[in-house]
């Protein structure tokens, strides 16, 4: 005899709380948007990662009643769902901000400054790492490495890009989050809402202004090897001290004309040895002369 899984649970002593459901507008709607997914796919179970997306975009985060609603219409035990729910870090399992606020804390973002960037966030919004603030605006948290280590220390926002940043520009970041000023990320599509980002991902249109554009974007630091491979020579970049916007120098990564005295990025071109420094020029070992 077959035993369901809610009869396993009381078996087991576990007590099983029914999860609510959504209204009914909402769910009409949320079936609407499952049918879209699903047609995507050649098998509806394949559907579950976008439709989790989905049902996040609703309330913030994947809830019972999500996991619930994902596992009707998928044809899903509750307990297959939740386990994919789960394994993704991408997917919330409790209320958060309306910009999740993350900081790369990996090895080159750590040692470029990500690590006092995090530290000092956590203390100027008063939370620890996953906290949201009291207002609901800001979740803060440390993430894995997001492939823009030539940026490096990387602030993202609902996944957006905010490159190069120090631990004042990260602040002023926040705080104009919650003051509800405008943002705009370094590169990239503008910035929306955790639950549009989260609609989006879904696999729906992206109507943000200027999103279709932008998608894809690469800066010019990530560009430079394309442009070597391709024979282009780019100007020599001038790494500057974090400091220097209280030094009164260009930002980091600006445009320059480098003094003779001054040390070259190794993002410039790469030059034969000999060339790179005349007063030593490299010449043939005893071995080779013989």
């Amino acid at each position: 005899m077959t035993t369901s899984s809610s009869e396993q649970g009381v078996s087991l002593g576990m007590p099983q709380l029914p999860a609510p459901g959504y209204p009914d507008d909402v769910r009409a709607r949320l079936e609407r948007d499952a049918r879209e997914i699903i047609a995507r796919y050649p098998d509806s179970r394949s559907a579950l990662l976008p439709m989790l997306h989905l049902v996040q975009s609703e309330e913030g985060h994947v809830t019972r009643t999500g996991m619930r609603f994902c596992a009707d219409v998928l044809g899903l035990t509750t307990a297959e769902v939740t386990a994919v729910a789960t394994f993704y870090t991408m997917y919330r399992r409790g209320p958060s901000g309306d910009y999740q606020v993350g900081v790369c804390t990996n090895t080159l973002c750590a040692v470029m400054g990500g690590d006092a960037i995090f530290s000092a966030l956590q203390e100027h919004l008063g939370v620890g790492n996953g906290g949201t603030t009291d207002d609901g605006k800001v979740t803060l948290e440390h993430i894995e490495c997001n492939a823009a280590c030539d940026y490096a220390p990387v602030v993202m926002v609902n996944w957006e890009f905010f490159d190069n940043q120090t631990v004042e520009s990260a602040k002023r970041l926040v705080d104009d989050l919650r003051a509800g000023a405008p943002v705009e990320p370094t590169r990239g599509a503008p910035l929306c809402t955790f639950k549009e980002t989260a609609r989006i991902l879904a696999g729906f249109p992206d109507e943000r202004p200027g999103a279709v554009e932008a998608s894809g974007s690469a800066g010019p630091a990530s560009l430079i090897g394309l442009r070597l491979a391709k024979g282009e020579t780019p100007a020599p970049r001038v790494v500057h001290p974090r400091d220097a916007a209280a030094t009164g120098e260009p930002p980091r990564g600006a445009p320059h004309d480098p003094s003779p005295t001054e040390h070259l990025s190794s993002h410039d071109a790469p030059q034969d040895t000999a060339a790179s420094d005349p007063a030593h020029p490299a010449k043939p070992t005893a071995e080779e002369g013989e």
